[in-house]
C-alpha cells in the first residue's frame, strides 16, 4: 500500500468514528446529505478522497467542533499533497510499483490470480510483458523509459512460483490468449510458458474456454494476496482489506474454478491455441 492510500484510508477512518460518535449509520448520513450510501463507503474505506465540499458538508452534519474540523481540513490538505506525488510517482514509469508488488508477494502466502484480457505477469515471457508495458505507458502518457527495468522486476517477480511455502492459483480465460499482445512467434513463445508452468508443482493453472458459460459476468480480473483483494483498472488500482468484500472475490474465484478446465484439458487447448498462432508466424 503506497503512503497516500495509507493517508487516505486514516482519513477515512477518521471520518468512520465521528460519524459513528454522532450516532449514526453510514446510510443515515448519506440521508443527511443527500448522497448515494456508497459514496460515504467509498470516502470512509479509502476508496475515494474526499473534496473540500464533502468535508465541508459532513461536518456540518455531524456538527464537528472547530478544533476537530481544523484537523480535518489540515488532513485534507496533506491528503492531497500525498495525492499529488502519488500521481507524479506513477508517471515516472511502472518500476517502483513492481518492487512494491515484489515486496507484497515475497511476503504473502496465499495468492489467487484471476485474468480475462492477458496472461498474468507470474506468466508473462519478457517479450509478452515489454509490449504490455510499452502499450500501458502509451495510454496513460507515461515515461517509457524504464520497461527494461520494469520487466526485470517482473522476471524477478516470477520466483514466487517456485517457493513450495506459498499456495498459488491462476484461472486464465482462452480470451486472455486469442489478441495478439506481441508478434505471432512471441505469442508461441508465450503459449509454451504457459504449457510448460502446468507442470509446476504446488502451483494449480486452470483456463476459462471460450464459449463457456461462466457462474458470473466479470468486469476486470483480480488478485487475492493473502488478505488483499487487488482489482487492476484501466487508470489505476483498487485496493480491497474489509474482510467481509474480500470473502467475495474468494468466493467468486471458488464459482470460476469450478468452470475451469485444469490438467491435460488445459494443456490440449494451450497446444491448439499455440498451434494456431504457429501457422500466423509462418
Amino acid at each position: 500500500m503506497s503512503s497516500f492510500e495509507a493517508a487516505r484510508l486514516e482519513f477515512g477512518d477518521n471520518l468512520r468514528r465521528l460519524r459513528e460518535r454522532g450516532g449514526l449509520d453510514g446510510k443515515d448520513l448519506a440521508s443527511r446529505l443527500g448522497w448515494h450510501p456508497s459514496k460515504v463507503s467509498k470516502i470512509e474505506r479509502g476508496k475515494q478522497t474526499a473534496t473540500d465540499s464533502d468535508l465541508i458538508d459532513i461536518l456540518g452534519a455531524l456538527a464537528v467542533p472547530d478544533a476537530a474540523a481544523a484537523q480535518l481540513r489540515q488532513q485534507l490538505r496533506d491528503l492531497r499533497l500525498k495525492q499529488l506525488a502519488w500521481r507524479r510517482q506513477l508517471r515516472s514509469g511502472h518500476r517502483e510499483r513492481q518492487r512494491q508488488d515484489l515486496v507484497d508477494e515475497q511476503t504473502a502466502t496465499t495468492i489467487r490470480i484471476v485474468d480475462l484480457m492477458a496472461v498474468p505477469g507470474p506468466l508473462q515471457t519478457d517479450p509478452y510483458a515489454r509490449a504490455i508495458f510499452a502499450t500501458q505507458a502509451d495510454l496513460l502518457e507515461v515515461p517509457a523509459g524504464d520497461i527494461d527495468e520494469t520487466v526485470a522486476v517482473r522476471m524477478q517477480r516470477q520466483q514466487m512460483l517456485y517457493d513450495s511455502s506459498k499456495r498459488i492459483d491462476i484461472l486464465i480465460a482462452e480470451a486472455a490468449l486469442l489478441h495478439p499482445v506481441c508478434t505471432p512467434a512471441q505469442m508461441v513463445a508465450q503459449v509454451d510458458r504457459l504449457v510448460s508452468a502446468t507442470s509446476l508443482p504446488g502451483i494449480r493453472i486452470g483456463l476459462l474456454p471460450a464459449y463457456r458459460p461462466l457462474p458470473h459476468l466479470l468486469p476486470h480480473g483480480f488478485w487475492i494476496v493473502d488478505d488483499v483483494a487487488l482489482a487492476e483498472k484501466v487508470t489505476g488500482e483498487d485496493r480491497e482489506t474489509d474482510p467481509e468484500q474480500v470473502a467475495i472475490y474468494e468466493r467468486l474465484a471458488d464459482r470460476l474454478w469450478s468452470v475451469a478446465i485444469t490438467g491435460d484439458d488445459a494443456r490440449a487447448l494451450l497446444l491448439a491455441v499455440g498451434r494456431r498462432w504457429a501457422e500466423q508466424a509462418r
